[in-house]
């Protein structure tokens, strides 16, 4: 690239009508001279030829992607990672801001990410490594989007649970339980003060536990429960399939009585997330499978925000990701950022109730409660409630005893006494550390 042609991926946000662009923040390493690599960064993620032979014309004024800030981080000496390319010279880390402009794609997911974590992004000339920290929208492409049905005051309604967390519970055994073994287990959980009851991400519609038998016991069950307790009750039930067949999945598993439905959102695809938040009537709840694969490393691939962000958009009423504490592996500042995509201002969207997950139980309640900051939020034991030694009535009892001892300022050794459930999840009781 010539000068001239550089300076043409280069403006000002005053420079721009900003409604017309999303904004997207990276981390990048170049290779060589910078401006010319980060030409080529905005060069390849929308025009990249930008005009045809002979012809006096410029595509890039109305869509070419352009940085409009760069911070420039320090020179390595090697890459983060290493990576096979062609360029030499200085390496420098920087963080760079681009103005895309949404009129390259319009308001559809999979085009979306095409264009900003594809090709073009990932195999630029001079830019080797490169992580997609955030994505900013203005409000004129968030109004294309319906965003959740239910969002965390939708949940908050079909539970009738206001001023507290929402309580779910994994059913374990995950894999293997038929169920008839399963409805037994989740109903003694509700009984004993869950507010849901949910399908293992990993547990869907399987020859020895279909979801139509699943969800028809399940259904029964949670009826059972609602009138013995006097208290609403879910079952969320996994409908992750081949997309073609998701519709019918959620249309059995409702008629059964599922009355909250569990996606898989990154394997199945956000179009998918998108098109089933439209299409149901019930809460639809995202699970976290695949996530790490795009997150976890610091310098490459794409901030775990992003992807909470665009689940938010595309429509899940409660996105369930990895939680704090190093069963998880996940940064605690992390944690807190993909909590807070779920609940701060999204123009109209509606919040989703974050649910961070991973090794909980009466234990560790406090501590999630402390860290989150307030009451919108789910906790997710699994072996918590269904490995108490007392059984799983007891596990969720100890769950409510736990979040009682919290609401009136006493420690759990105290609010314990006489308390077996709560007790025995003490590392003095019968019930070791209860790791979930």
């Amino acid at each position: 690239m010539n000068t001239t042609d550089v300076k043409g991926f280069f403006a000002s946000r005053e420079q721009l009508e900003m409604a017309d662009y999303l904004t997207l923040e990276y981390y990048v390493e170049c290779v060589g001279n910078i401006d010319t690599a980060l030409a080529h960064f905005c060069s390849e993620q929308s025009t990249a030829q930008w005009s045809r032979i002979g012809y006096d014309e410029d595509f890039r004024v109305r869509f070419g992607a352009k940085v409009i800030d760069l911070q420039i981080l320090g020179e390595r000496e090697q890459l983060s990672y290493p990576v096979t390319h062609s360029e030499k010279g200085t390496i420098h880390a920087c963080r760079v801001t681009i103005a895309h402009p949404h009129r390259n794609f319009g308001p559809k997911l999979p085009n979306l990410l095409t264009a900003v974590c594809g090709e073009g992004v990932f195999f630029t000339p001079g830019v080797p490594i490169v992580k997609l920290l955030d994505i900013s929208f203005p409000e004129s492409y968030l109004r294309e989007f319906d965003g959740p049905k239910f969002g965390i005051e939708g949940i908050r309604d079909l539970l009738q649970a206001y001023d507290r967390p929402i309580f779910l519970g994994v059913v374990k055994p995950n894999i293997g339980l038929s169920p008839e073994h399963f409805a037994h287990i989740a109903e003694e959980s509700w009984m004993g003060g869950l507010d849901i009851a949910k399908d293992d991400e990993m547990l869907a519609d399987v020859e020895w536990s279909t979801l139509a038998e699943r969800s028809r016991q399940l259904g029964i069950a949670r009826q059972r429960a609602e009138k013995a307790t006097g208290e609403p009750k879910v079952y969320l039930a996994n409908i992750t399939d081949e997309v073609d067949r998701m519709k019918e999945q959620h249309d059995v598993a409702v008629r059964n009585g599922a009355n909250a439905l569990l996606v898989n959102a990154l394997p199945v695809g956000l179009s998918a997330v998108r098109m089933l938040a439209k299409y149901t009537q019930v809460p639809l709840i995202g699970h976290f499978p695949f996530i790490a694969a795009f997150s976890r490393m610091e310098n490459y691939g794409i901030h775990s925000r992003v992807m909470t962000k665009l689940q938010r958009l595309a429509g899940l009423d409660s996105i369930i990701m990895p939680g704090f504490g190093s069963r998880m592996m996940t940064p605690e500042e992390e944690v807190k950022e993909n909590i807070a995509e779920c609940l701060q201002e999204f123009g109209h969207i509606r919040r989703s109730l974050p649910v961070p997950g991973g090794s909980d139980s009466a234990l560790t309640l406090e501590t999630v409660y402390r860290k989150v900051g307030s009451v919108d939020f789910g906790f997710v034991p699994g072996r918590g409630i269904f490995g108490h030694p007392l059984g799983p009535k007891a596990g969720a009892a100890s769950i409510r005893q736990s979040w009682e001892a919290i609401e009136q300022g006493t420690s759990l050794e105290a609010y314990a006494v006489g308390r077996p459930e709560l007790e025995a999840m003490l590392p003095s009781g019968n019930g070791g550390n209860g790791k979930a």
